[in-house]
């Protein structure tokens, strides 16, 4: 049975180790454009958002580290098409959470997926 469980713990530390080596480029989609979206839209009301100096809102995560995440809002996979249409709208695909849906475009979501994507946490 150890050895059962010690196989399973490695399995998912190596599955979550994948999840940091995955690369997510969106292609076409420009990330700087991406951070200024994020400016505009003030998404810094709620997140702490490294390369936005203010505001520095707390009443989401800080998304430092994104792109190393396995799960969007802790439920959704860390997919960029699952994290463009959670831009726009998280409460379509999470209604239980508490970010109100964005007015962005879609173009200007991929953007801040690809914005999203860079924060790694190196």
């Amino acid at each position: 049975m150890k050895r059962v469980c010690a196989i399973l713990i490695g399995m998912s530390l190596c599955a979550c180790d994948g999840a940091k080596t995955t690369p997510r480029a969106i292609a076409g989609a420009d990330p700087g454009a991406g951070r200024a979206a994020m400016e505009r839209v003030g998404c810094g009301a709620c997140h702490q958002i490294p390369g936005v100096r203010w505001p520095q809102g707390k009443v989401g995560p800080s998304l430092e580290g994104f792109a190393d995440r396995a799960l969007i809002a802790g439920q959704l996979p860390n997919q960029p098409q699952t994290l463009a249409a959670f831009i726009r709208n998280a409460p379509a695909l999470s209604p239980n959470s508490g970010m109100p849906p964005m007015p962005v475009t879609e173009e200007e979501a991929r953007d801040i997926a690809a914005y999203l994507y860079t924060l790694d946490a190196r």
